[in-house]
């Protein structure tokens, strides 16, 4: 980089747009991640640096059991893109120079969701799509 040339990827979440009642420090830390991305991105303008912040949601790679959320109405009982299908996605954004990548469809609408409505409801549907199903 030192050359002026590069590109750094970083790995945000569907989480940074969103407030995370049950796991308020990862989600925290996401969208520390993806403001950072885009500060950096915009000071680098010009360069030959570009960043890219990749934003998967769900995805199967035993995150889920580690977070012990594998009974949770977020993924339970939902087929995941696999780690290498958002792997290739997020190389393929970086390669193009994109600013920030969400990964799917329904992961393109849920990081609109806070556009629409306030956050308290927001932040209830959260905590609901991560509690346990019962």
């Amino acid at each position: 980089m030192a050359r002026k040339r590069g590109k750094i990827l970083n790995v945000a979440s569907t989480a940074a747009f969103l407030p995370g009642p049950l796991m308020a420090v990862y989600y925290a830390t996401k969208a520390y991640v993806l403001s950072f991305s885009e500060a950096i991105a915009n000071e680098l303008e010009g360069t030959g640096v570009t960043v890219t912040a990749l934003c998967p949601g769900p995805t199967a790679s035993g995150f889920q059991a580690a977070a012990s959320l594998e009974e949770s109405r977020l993924v339970a009982g939902k087929t995941l893109p696999t780690s290498r299908e958002v792997a290739e996605a997020g190389y393929d954004a970086l390669m193009r120079g994109t600013r920030v990548h969400v990964h799917g469809l329904s992961n393109k609408l849920t990081v609109q969701l806070p556009r629409l409505f306030p956050r308290g409801v927001i932040t209830k549907v959260v905590r609901y799509v991560q509690e346990r199903r019962h």
